[in-house]
C-alpha cells in the first residue's frame, strides 16, 4: 500500500497553508481569572509585549488589546475568515453594524469581499476560575471574480454543526461533506460554496492507542493535515511527532495509528484557485496594483467607517451568545 504522506513540516505561527488557503493560526491561551471588567486579573507590566500575536514564551497573550485580550478594529479585503472557537469566547463587531458573541464550539464565517472592518476581542467572563481560549482562524482565498462581492457575516452555532462519532474518533464537520454527512451551507460567495471545489475544514480527534482511517478525496485537491496536539502517530511506516503539518496524497486513504495520548488534527483541503496572489497584511488581491488601490480606498473610506463606541468594542458582560446581523436580525442563544 502506497504511503500517502507527501511531506511533513514543523508548525510555525501562523501555519503554512496551500492554495486555496492563505493562512491558519492556532491559539491556545491559558488566560487567568477575569478582573470583573473582562480583562485579566494579572499585571500587564511584567514582560508582556502587547503587540506580539504569536509569542510562544507566554502561557497567554493580550495580542493588540490594551485592557481586554484581542484584536481591535482592522480591515480585510479579498478573502474570507473562518474562526473556530473551541474554548472561551470571541466578541465580534464590524463596519456593517453586525456584532456577536460566540464560543464554546461556535464558528464564524466572514466574507470580507470588497472590504470590511471588524474587531475580535476575547472577553474574560469568569472571575472565579481561569478563562482558557482555544481558537483557530483560517483564511480562505476568494477568486478574482469574488474579490469585490458584498461582505457577508454568518454564524455556525455549535449545536448545529455536524459531529461524527466513529469507533475511535470524533470529527467536527465545519465545511465539506464527510462521508455522507453534509455540513452547514457556507457563505454564499465562498470558494467552498461550490461542492466541486471539495473544500473541507474538519477538526478531528482520535483516541489514544487506536487507529483511524481518513477517507480519500479526489486528485484535484490540496490536502494538509495539521497534527497540533497529542503523542507521536504513525502513518504507514512513517512516525510523525505533534506540531507537524502533513501534506497528503488526496487519492489515498490515510491510516493513522495514535500513541499513548489522544491525537488532535485540523484538516484543510480544497481545489486550488490557481490565480496569482498579492498580499499585504489584511489585503489579498491578484496584483500589487490592486493592493495599492485597496490601501488607498481604505484610507479614503475606512470601508464604511466604525459604528461602535470603541476600537476594541466588547459587549455587556452578562450577554449570552448572540448574533446581530447587518439587516437588524437578532439571534440569541442560551
Amino acid at each position: 500500500m502506497k504511503n500517502p504522506v507527501v511531506q511533513t513540516f514543523p508548525l510555525s505561527s501562523p501555519w503554512q497553508t496551500l492554495d486555496p488557503f492563505l493562512f491558519s493560526v492556532y491559539h491556545l491561551d491559558h488566560f487567568p481569572k477575569g478582573n470583573g471588567e473582562m480583562g485579566p486579573d494579572a499585571s500587564l507590566l511584567a514582560g508582556r509585549n502587547l503587540g506580539s500575536d504569536f509569542d510562544p514564551s507566554n502561557d497567554w497573550r493580550m495580542y493588540h488589546g490594551q485592557t481586554i485580550p484581542g484584536f481591535p478594529y482592522h480591515p480585510h479585503r479579498g478573502f474570507e475568515t473562518i474562526t473556530i472557537v473551541n474554548k472561551g469566547y470571541c466578541d465580534h463587531s464590524d463596519s456593517l453594524g453586525a456584532a456577536g458573541r460566540f464560543g464554546e464550539g461556535d464558528v464564524q464565517w466572514m466574507t470580507a469581499g470588497r472590504g470590511v472592518q471588524h474587531s475580535e476581542m476575547f472577553p474574560l467572563l469568569k472571575d472565579d476560575v481561569e478563562n482558557p481560549l482555544e481558537l483557530f482562524q483560517i483564511w480562505l482565498n476568494l477568486p478574482k471574480a469574488g474579490k469585490f462581492v458584498d461582505p457577508h457575516f454568518k454564524m455556525l452555532w455549535n449545536e448545529d454543526i455536524p459531529i461524527v462519532d466513529e469507533d475511535n474518533a470524533t470529527i467536527k464537520v465545519v465545511a465539506g461533506t464527510y462521508k455522507n454527512i453534509e455540513p452547514i451551507t457556507p457563505a454564499p460567495d465562498s470558494w467552498a460554496a461550490n461542492p466541486e471545489n471539495e473544500v473541507a475544514v474538519w477538526n478531528i480527534h482520535v483516541n489514544a492507542d487506536s487507529e483511524y482511517v481518513l477517507p480519500k478525496a479526489s486528485l484535484s485537491v490540496n490536502r494538509v493535515l495539521y497534527f497540533y496536539d497529542g503523542d507521536e502517530i504513525h502513518i504507514g511506516d512513517k512516525k510523525i511527532n505533534p506540531n507537524f503539518g502533513i501534506v497528503l496524497d488526496p487519492s489515498e486513504d490515510v491510516h493513522i495509528k495514535t500513541g499513548s495520548k489522544k491525537a488532535h488534527f485540523m484538516l484543510l483541503q480544497g481545489k486550488p484557485i490557481g490565480e496569482p496572489v498579492a498580499k499585504y497584511g489584511p489585503f489579498v488581491m491578484n496584483t500589487q496594483e490592486e493592493i495599492q488601490k485597496a490601501m488607498e480606498e481604505y484610507r479614503l473610506t475606512q470601508f464604511g467607517g466604525w459604528p461602535w463606541p470603541h476600537a476594541d468594542n466588547v459587549h455587556e458582560k452578562d450577554k449570552g451568545r448572540f448574533a446581530l446581523y447587518p439587516d437588524g436580525k437578532l439571534v440569541e442563544k442560551s
